[in-house]
């Protein structure tokens, strides 16, 4: 049971719970929250939503409302709530008020956005106040970027615990088979309209201000191409996904670097989809050539203005899920994903993790993934990174490091850390 329940009503409350991705999410707690005698709620941001939301949670639950722009509604039922788990995308536009909020209550955060240029006015305006105060504002919690993030730092501690070196370098490889939902979509068109979209090719955009040096910069870039990968025998292509999952890893290195827990000098990180033969050169090279495009499309103006108010033609419009719609129950139930992660320590010397599990990465996967970390936070504090007075605009890494990874293996997701 939480620590905090003889102060707040709430252990956590779930924000947008009414979304495709929040109704999930309720599924989730409804089954698995019971058992831990967590103490949640569920918050609907649409009044209208109201009773589709109290159906299929049952009796025994609060419902909350308030719409995102609706400060006094949302203060009310922050201060009422130890952790706030958020699924209202695009986050830039409606979730302002609620961090806002959960700062001001010192009420942990985690949501699913993958809204770099967001993460950075976060970081800007709340990181030194909520810092101070040890409140965990933890944003990226979904499919981007807890297997990026937290692969990493299991295979960069695993290397220094084991082998007793720094870790140089460690490379990721996916693989992944799903559906994809409108709020991704939503989330990602409205990443191009974003005032900070202009810096968010940098390496290190997310990283506390430093300088960087041009030649780690360039070590560092977003990779453009395929190529042959001669540690798996196969052929990769850039991870569409890397452009987000890259600048959260770095922070984390960074800020563990701040606390004297550095992952290693001149560290990099990157992140490949990986290809199985028949024909893993023509995948790969086909999924690159494609990758450039659909970016290409994001970074125009009237493109992004077609899919955001779908007058896409009509041969697009099924592949084209509006904000609220989905893949079917068969399609996320059979979904999958693999992430392999290569570690090089200083000497040469490597190791492999992996992280899989069954179900698809944009909802299934996404939503075990922010649940358990909503429910680390709010059960487990004295137990995650930096113990209680730690805080900040974390990443999974810095904020929920191995409670999350334990979580998530009794939750029947694959996690393992091997020295080659």
């Amino acid at each position: 049971m939480s620590n905090y329940s003889s102060e707040r009503p709430y252990d956590v409350v779930l924000y947008s719970a009414s979304g495709f991705v929040g109704q999930q999410t309720v599924q989730y707690f409804a089954t698995h929250a019971s058992l831990e005698e967590v103490q949640w709620a569920v918050a609907p941001r649409d009044r209208q939503k109201l009773a589709t939301v109290r159906d299929a949670v049952g009796v025994g639950v609060d419902v909350l409302v308030a719409d995102s722009q609706d400060q006094q509604a949302i203060n009310a039922i922050v201060s009422q709530t130890c952790v706030i788990l958020n699924t209202a995308g695009p986050f830039a536009l409606y979730a302002n008020a609620l961090v806002d909020a959960c700062v001001r209550y010192k009420t942990h955060y985690v949501d699913i956005t993958g809204e770099t240029p967001w993460v950075k006015i976060l970081i800007d305006r709340y990181h030194a106040q909520a810092a101070t105060d040890g409140t965990r504002i933890i944003p990226c919690c979904g499919f981007d970027s807890v297997l990026s993030d937290l692969g990493t730092y299991l295979v960069v501690r695993h290397l220094q615990r084991e082998l007793g070196v720094p870790c140089q370098k460690v490379n990721a490889y996916f693989q992944a088979f799903g559906g994809f939902n409108g709020g991704t979509l939503a989330s990602a068109i409205n990443l191009y309209d974003s005032p900070g979209a202009a810096q968010m090719n940098h390496p290190f955009f997310l990283n506390p201000a430093a300088s960087h040096p041009q030649a780690e910069v360039d070590r560092n870039r977003d990779l453009q191409t395929s190529s042959f990968n001669t540690d798996l025998n196969t052929w990769v292509a850039p991870f569409f996904m890397g452009v987000v999952n890259t600048r959260i890893v770095r922070r984390s290195r960074a800020l563990y670097e701040e606390w004297q827990e550095p992952y290693g000098p001149d560290f990099t990180y990157q992140e490949y989809l990986k290809f199985d033969e028949p024909l893993a050169w023509l995948k790969a090279t086909g999924v690159t050539a494609g990758l450039a495009l659909f970016m290409g499309i994001l970074q125009q103006p009237q493109t992004r203005y077609v899919l955001s108010h779908r007058l896409a033609p009509p041969l697009l419009q099924p592949v084209l899920p509006k904000p609220g719609e989905g893949p079917s129950e068969q399609t996320m139930n059979e979904g999958w994903f693999t992430c392999e992660l290569l570690g090089t320590a200083v000497d040469g010397r490597k190791i492999r993790g992996l992280i899989r599990d069954q179900g698809d990465p944009g909802n299934r996967a996404t939503v075990k993934f922010v649940c358990e970390s909503a429910l680390s936070l709010a059960l487990q504090t004295d137990e995650l990174p930096g113990g209680q007075t730690r805080g900040g605009i974390l990443t999974p890494a810095t904020g929920l490091g191995d409670v999350l990874a334990e979580r998530l293996r009794r939750a029947g997701m694959t996690i393992e850390v091997n020295s080659l």
